[in-house]
């Protein structure tokens, strides 16, 4: 039987990134294949109920007999893509082929989340698949920035020593290779600039033949949370396995204290699998999770993807904005398709965000329906929570002001629920236009969008079609 191709993630898959992941895997493996425009159907049954699988049109390859997509949610640090290719869907146990993380983010709008912050799922993934095949897929919403920092720099070459894979970016000479020694890995860090004065800088130094030093806070809001520090920190202490140093690496400068010190906190995990210490902290024992990742069953996501998805590919409808419950924050897309990162509170004429200025609450998803000159703007929830979504309704005035009505003054907009879950064979609310229920029934209420219409009634005629 020939195997199929299994693609889990947490986000909401992208074209543009299959495409990409399609193309490593038949490169990879010596796999012939013909793409035509790729398509992501969601998969209904011969019921028309919705299966939580989605299929992926447009690869023709005799080595292939489908590829499907798989929502799913990680335990803990999960990387945006896992790859499996065998006959069934994988179970937990499995082993990836490879996994792939996704990022928008360059130097030009950020030294180090666009390095760092991410470094920490390619470390966690090892404690799970050791020596698994990874890659960083730079999916760049903006102009890459023509000179890498310092930051970057050190960065890329570690992920490189570490035998990450990078993809969708240009590389500078200096971080085409990874390091040769230990001692340049300290020396680079030696001569990189030092943070403004009152900041704890990333040093390393080697004391001692038995003892290298790594200096970084790790304490944010009073817990052990500060991720671009935790992936910096975890990313080096790996480097440094990686390049031989057998010996102690002892975190310093944390800022923690013991109580903030859990077992099943990502970098105590990570620091065990890595064999670090933090000076005056005793390291607990990890407490992993019994696997790296589960099948999505409940989540609001999964009503919220499921329309975004439909949207798309069966009207001429598609979304402008999305952050979908427990996936990366997007970006907003203006009338002539440029791309704004949406404040966290308001700001003033001149542009300064006050710390104390109001919060700009966010939808879960954003559709534009052109044709109708119409904005749909999306809150998801579990079925059980839907008089906290319809709540939710009432704050984004803030959103709408700041950005669609300075951006699409013409168009009206429509404010409403989508739910997922539940034993419900009808939409009770008229503030819920979409609920697929536990069963994978698809309810749409009676206010519905049209543009939500269109898109149901061209999914289920496609099934009936197909069969």
């Amino acid at each position: 039987m020939t195997k199929k191709l299994w693609i889990l993630t947490e986000e909401r898959p992208k074209k543009e990134v299959l495409g990409q992941i399609l193309t490593k895997f038949t490169s990879s493996q010596g796999i012939a294949a013909f793409f035509d425009t790729l398509r992501i159907i969601p998969v209904l049954n011969h019921n028309l109920l919705f299966t939580c699988t989605y299929k992926v049109v447009g690869v023709t390859s005799p080595a292939i007999g489908d590829v499907y997509l798989k929502i799913v949610s990680g335990q803990s640090s999960f990387v945006d893509y896992l790859v499996f290719f065998q006959e069934s869907e994988p179970r937990e146990g499995d082993r990836p082929l490879f996994a792939v993380e996704e990022t928008k983010t360059d130097d030009s709008e950020s030294r180090n989340t666009g390095v760092f912050q991410r470094a920490t799922k390619f470390v966690y993934i090892d404690a799970f698949y050791p020596s698994i095949d990874t890659t960083m897929l730079y999916n760049l919403q903006v102009v890459q920035k023509e000179s890498p920092t310092q930051t970057n720099i050190f960065g890329t070459k570690c992920f490189r020593t570490l035998g990450v894979n990078l993809m969708g970016k240009t590389e500078s000479e200096e971080s085409l290779d990874g390091w040769k020694s230990v001692d340049e890995l300290i020396a680079f860090r030696a001569s990189m600039r030092r943070p403004p004065s009152g900041n704890v800088p990333i040093l390393i130094e080697q004391v001692s033949a038995d003892l290298i030093t790594v200096s970084g806070r790790l304490v944010k809001a009073g817990s052990l949370s500060h991720d671009p520090n935790i992936g910096a920190l975890s990313l080096i202490g790996a480097t440094l396995r990686k390049l031989g140093w057998q010996h102690r690496i002892q975190i310093t400068q944390h800022g923690l204290t013991q109580k903030m010190v859990r077992p099943s906190n990502k970098f105590v995990q990570i620091a065990n699998h890595l064999n670090l210490e933090m000076e005056g902290i005793e390291v607990p024992e990890p407490k992993f999770p019994d696997s790296y990742w589960k099948y999505e069953l409940t989540g609001e996501k999964l009503g919220t993807i499921f329309i975004h998805i439909a949207v798309e590919e069966f009207s001429e409808g598609f979304a402008i904005y999305e952050n979908h419950a427990g996936c990366e924050r997007g970006y907003f897309y203006t009338a002539d398709g440029r791309p704004l990162a949406v404040g966290k509170r308001l700001t003033d004429d001149s542009g300064y965000m006050s710390k104390n200025a109001e919060k700009i609450a966010i939808p879960d998803l954003l559709i534009i329906d052109v044709s109708r000159l119409q904005l749909v703007n999306i809150e998801g929830e579990r079925a059980q929570n839907v008089e906290a979504g319809i709540r939710q309704l009432e704050t984004f005035a803030n959103f709408e002001q700041t950005y669609l009505a300075l951006y699409y003054p013409d168009f009206e907009i429509l404010r409403t629920v989508v739910l997922y879950g539940g034993a419900s064979e009808a939409v009770e609310k008229l503030e819920v236009s979409l609920l697929v229920n536990d069963k994978g029934r698809i309810l749409l209420g009676v206010k519905a969008p049209m543009i939500f219409k269109e898109s149901i009634e061209n999914l289920l005629s496609f099934w009936k079609l197909s069969r």
